[in-house]
Formats: C-alpha cells, sequence, structure tokens
C-alpha cells in the first residue's frame, strides 16, 4: 500500500499525509532543530499532559475506527525516513535528543492529521503544534513562535 496511491487507508487524509511525508523529506538539519525547539516550547514540561491526552485520544479514535493497521503503515514510513539505516541525511545529522524530539514532533503531527476527522480541532492543533514551528501550512491559523 503506498501513501500516493490511496493515503494509507486514510484517503480523506492523502493530500495532507503526502505533504507531510514529502516536507520531512526534504527538511534541513536546521528545519529539525526547529522541530526540536517547537516539540520543546509545546510539549516540554508544561505541556505534556495535554499533549499526552492528545495523543491517547487520537490513537483510542483511531482503533475504534478499525483504521490501527493503516495507522501503522504510516507510521513505519515516517520511521523509514526519519530512524531506519536509510534515514534521511537531514535527520541523521541531527542524530540525539534533537533529533528523536523531531521524530516524535513528526509522528504526533501525522496521528494529528490523520485522527482529524476523529477527535476535536484542539486535540489535533496539540499534536501538529511542534512541528507546525518548521511547516506552519499545518497550523495556518496560528503564528510559528520560533
Amino acid at each position: 500500500m503506498s501513501l500516493d496511491a490511496d493515503g494509507y487507508g486514510f484517503p480523506e487524509h492523502q493530500p495532507t499525509l503526502a505533504r507531510l511525508m514529502e516536507d520531512i523529506r526534504v527538511l534541513s538539519p536546521a528545519g529539525v532543530e526547529r522541530v526540536a525547539r517547537g516539540w520543546d516550547l509545546h510539549v516540554g514540561t508544561k505541556g505534556e499532559h495535554p499533549f499526552l491526552e492528545a495523543e491517547k485520544a487520537a490513537i483510542h479514535a483511531i482503533e475504534q475506527a478499525d483504521r490501527g493497521a493503516a495507522w501503522d503503515l504510516v507510521r513505519s514510513s515516517l520511521f523509514g525516513l526519519t530512524e531506519s539505516g536509510d534515514a534521511l541525511g537531514s535527520w541523521k545529522a541531527e542524530h540525539g535528543e534533537i533529533g528523536h524530539k523531531a521524530e516524535r514532533a513528526a509522528f504526533a503531527a501525522a496521528l494529528g492529521l490523520v485522527a482529524s476527522n476523529l477527535i476535536s480541532k484542539e486535540q489535533a492543533a496539540t499534536l501538529m503544534r511542534p512541528m507546525a514551528e518548521a511547516l506552519p501550512w499545518l497550523l495556518p491559523e496560528q503564528t510559528p513562535a520560533t
């Protein structure tokens, strides 16, 4: 199953998921750092509880909608871009704490997109906010803080 063909089982999100994946492919090391700063700013210690609640709600909603297998495909594709032996150079350059924060933000943004029609708008925004620091199209109504 490929993202371009059917949106990993989320056809209503195919254009945004495809754009996210492409943007992750071309994100520079500076972009990865910006995403990690977004993670610190929006999740860090002060925003961890709302983030974890939004993450839990999104995963639960995806499971309830019987879309768990499709979500696994999205996650494995992201893993291939950011963490595998064939990871993109920009992600390898920022391996370590910065890379892990940015990777977590990328997974959260994808989760927010996939579950956006299954969870509240605020929960989806909470999941996408760290990644939106580098990709403002994710939350066009909000100005990036960094």
